[in-house]
């Protein structure tokens, strides 16, 4: 007997039909496919990063809000044929070249898929510190860890409505933004290294209209082993 988490997974792949696909089914980009892009498992199942965050916000989160993105945006890239193949970040890098017909469209699904993926990557159930070169930067660049903690803490709770809190490398330095809606800091020349996303769809089931609890909590699961990758790949 299937459960109810399983049912409720089921039902909705169901829903999104082929926008939804299963990564060891995908199509590459540009080869034909009518969805090119694909909405990736969470690495983790749903209920891991309890009680910080609960599973029930991360099923509607991802197999929903997220799938909601990617099938979007392949309903935009469909409609307008010389985008098909070229990849995500070139296409919010650059969101002037794309036709003006889909460019709110690819800015928001676009952005949604973009900065979800990255999300779920951010986050583990084992948590940590951030050590080693990453840990050194944060301490130069906004006096210490806690520092930097309290800046982006400020950034994520300073976000006017729906949007999102970063870290980036830009310009030579790390600095903090905050981007509103599913805008990502790709599109304003930054390479981002870890994100929050303060939409309510991400808190609200748990945590209500309390947002600096949901921060709190989710300093708890921050993946700090992929925030020093993406600091060691950050562009020169």
């Amino acid at each position: 007997m299937l459960t109810r988490r399983e049912a409720l997974k089921r039902t909705t792949l169901a829903v999104l039909g082929t926008a939804v696909t299963v990564r060891s089914r995908a199509q590459t980009p540009g080869q034909g496919s009518a969805a090119p892009f694909v909405l990736p498992p969470l690495p983790y199942a749903v209920d891991a990063l309890e009680p910080h965050i609960d599973a029930r916000t991360m099923e509607i989160h991802h197999d929903r809000h997220h799938a909601g993105y990617v099938a979007n945006l392949n309903k935009a890239i469909a409609a307008e044929p010389s985008l098909r193949g070229r990849a995500l970040e070139e296409l919010l890098r650059n969101l002037q070249s794309v036709p003006e017909s889909v460019r709110t469209a690819v800015r928001n699904n676009g952005g949604g898929h973009f900065n979800h993926s990255l999300f779920w990557q951010m986050m583990s159930p084992k948590g940590g510190t951030p050590r080693g070169e990453l840990a050194r930067a944060l301490e130069s660049a906004f006096g210490s860890v806690d520092g930097f903690r309290q800046r982006f803490t400020a950034a994520a709770l300073g976000v006017f409505g729906s949007g999102w809190a970063w870290l980036v490398w830009q310009e030579g330095r790390l600095q903090v933004v905050s981007t509103p809606n599913q805008d990502t800091p790709l599109s304003q020349g930054g390479y981002p290294l870890l994100g929050v996303d303060v939409w309510e769809h991400a808190y609200y089931l748990k945590y209500q209209n309390r947002r600096a609890d949901y921060l709190q909590a989710w300093w708890n699961v921050v993946n700090w082993d992929v925030v020093a990758e993406r600091y060691a790949r950050r562009p020169a």
